[in-house]
């Protein structure tokens, strides 16, 4: 291990992060009803300039007065690049202490997540705020994903990324068709076999980029999130990039429509199998050191601290999941 040693962000359960517009009401309440494990109420894309300001209202009433349980509570301010921003922040971190996260979208640069953390400290202070909000950075732009290592570093509020393929895809100016999907365009073809015949091979054109704020989420400590899935008719297509996002490391998904809640749940929930594994790994680890031995095996296979590391994670992800 290296000398440096990075401290992990608040640890949250964050499977699946439902996407509630601020300007409707009725959507609020029957999301705290939901099984998502974050919300974010938002103030930006879901919602029409005319409509901001009440929709700040909603939030604050929404917050105040539902029950929204153990869930994660987030807004999604709207971009620095807007006279909106500032109101958003004042007026729910002042009037809200269920608030829990502030979504901050757009981000280019670490500066754009400084200005916010200065501006959230001097509400706590003045407000004597008791709990300390965390920040979430959408990456949906070339800049942002140029800067994503310094971004991962530029708060210590700093909890999650989010990758924001719809933004990220027009900062591009790739072909995308469905948000989140893939192109038919983005393949390859086989050689000729004997009789002439080629098979095409699609591929991911979103991999790169999910991949690379994936290693800047996990070298500094923070929850990757994939970003949303446009066609919410069509969960076979959600599960798809879900696993993808699963097998790379990520830890949950944006649901957009309520349908897609419970199947970011069932991917990012570790199986049963995975678990009892993993129990089975500390548990051998556990009989090596009573033993004073120094290397330990499981099922004819060495188990190193790596694997230790791993399994101990993904017990406090089941055991978090068991409380939720």
């Amino acid at each position: 291990m290296s000398f440096t040693l990075v401290q992990q962000a608040t640890p949250r359960l964050h499977r699946s992060e439902l996407a509630v517009p601020g300007s409707n009401p009725t959507f609020m309440e029957k999301s705290a009803k939901s099984s998502a494990d974050v919300i974010f109420l938002d103030l930006e894309d879901a919602v029409a300039p005319d409509d901001k300001e009440q929709a700040r209202k909603n939030i604050v009433q929404a917050l105040n007065e539902i029950d929204w349980g153990s869930k994660t509570m987030m807004i999604r301010i709207n971009g620095l690049d807007t006279h909106y921003m500032y109101r958003d922040v004042v007026d729910i971190v002042e009037s809200c202490p269920r608030l829990d996260m502030i979504l901050i979208p757009k981000v280019g640069v670490p500066q754009d997540v400084y200005a916010i953390d200065v501006l959230v400290t001097q509400i706590e202070q003045a407000k004597r705020r008791e709990k300390k909000l965390g920040f979430e950075v959408l990456i949906e732009t070339a800049l942002g994903m140029a800067n994503v290592e310094a971004i991962a570093q530029s708060s210590k509020r700093l909890e999650a990324m989010s990758f924001g393929v719809a933004d990220y895809a027009a900062s591009l100016r790739a072909r995308s068709t469905v948000i989140g999907g893939v192109n038919p365009d983005y393949s390859v073809l086989t050689d000729k076999d004997e009789a002439g015949a080629r098979q095409t091979h699609w591929q991911d054109p979103w991999l790169f980029a999910q991949n690379r704020m994936l290693v800047a989420c996990r070298a500094y400590g923070l929850r990757p999130i994939d970003g949303p899935f446009g066609d919410f008719s069509d969960p076979d297509g959600y599960t798809s990039a879900a696993r993808r996002c699963a097998a790379l490391g990520f830890e949950g998904k944006w649901a957009i429509h309520p349908s897609q809640i419970d199947l970011a749940n069932e991917v990012f929930t570790p199986s049963e199998a995975e678990v009892t594994k993993a129990r089975r790994i500390l548990s051998a680890m556990e009989e090596a050191a009573k033993a004073g031995r120094g290397a330990v095996s499981l099922d004819g296979r060495l188990i190193d601290i790596a694997s230790i590391r791993m399994a101990e994670a993904l017990i406090g992800k089941a055991d978090a999941m068991a409380r939720a």
